[in-house]
């Protein structure tokens, strides 16, 4: 890691170790009981016990192999229908006025309805994780494509482009950005509905962990679990960054520089 790199990370820690910290010495100093909001230590010690036992790892490995699936699938799906939107009008007209009313109902409003489809085992899981993922995803390519510069796509043609050479010289690194940006969104709303989806019968996942948690009245388990989400999304999110950064090393943006 770069020390550039190294400053950035040091920089984004200021904020949650700050208030880990405030909220520890409150709960030391007999500010606040702690009960319902454990301290870090507390929560370090909860997730130390679970991990040795097993059961934290148990149920990461449920919850990230749900999203790893539905991601690869929401996302497929959504760059290929923004693909066939976008390059024709005719679909767009056809598919895309359905496609933007499936994407105003509430994801908890398909749980019932996948639970009726396809049981509450795997399937129907994976579905509401990749149709989560899907419509971000859909939506950014095609507001991409149909937001290319039609100058560039002339001066294509006045070179003597093809269709197949102004798709990969123009449109494609044109929409790159925005693939990536909404690939990002979608990534989150996978974190987000794999929730809901581990609500639909799982016995095992970081879901199933908050459920079991309110049950239960732990209030460590929970915070544990939230904890954990927001690591692993973090990681994941910077993976994607990660692989996004040489691909997009041509772009020359106030984002680059920072």
């Amino acid at each position: 890691m770069t020390p550039h790199a190294s400053r950035r990370v040091l920089v984004g820690l200021i904020i949650p170790v700050g208030l880990g910290v405030a909220w520890e010495v409150a709960v030391d100093s007999g500010l606040t009981a702690g009960r319902l909001m454990p301290p870090p230590s507390h929560l370090l010690h909860t997730a130390i016990l679970l991990a040795r036992s097993g059961e934290l790892w148990t149920n990461v490995a449920a919850t990230m192999g749900r999203i790893g699936l539905g991601f690869l699938f929401g996302a497929v799906a959504g760059t290929l229908l923004g693909v066939l939107n976008g390059a024709s009008g005719f679909m767009f007209r056809l598919l895309d006025p359905t496609i933007q009313a499936l994407r105003s109902i509430p994801s908890l409003a398909w749980v019932p309805l996948f639970i009726l489809w396809l049981g509450i085992f795997e399937t129907s899981k994976l579905t509401l994780i990749a149709l989560g993922v899907f419509f971000p995803v859909y939506l950014g390519v095609l507001s991409a494509i149909q937001g290319v510069d039609r100058k560039l796509v002339e001066v294509g043609r006045v070179f003597g482009l093809t269709t197949t050479g102004i798709a990969l010289r123009i449109t494609g690194p044109a929409v790159l950005p925005a693939w990536f940006a909404a690939l990002r969104t979608g990534l989150g709303l996978g974190f987000m509905f794999v929730v809901a989806a581990e609500i639909m019968g799982a016995s095992e996942g970081l879901g199933y962990m908050l459920v079991d948690g309110q049950q239960m009245g732990r209030a460590d388990s929970i915070l544990v679990a939230m904890i954990v989400f927001a690591l692993l999304g973090k990681a994941c999110d910077s993976i994607l960054v990660a692989i996004s950064v040489p691909v997009l090393r041509w772009q020359d943006t106030v984002r680059a520089r920072l």
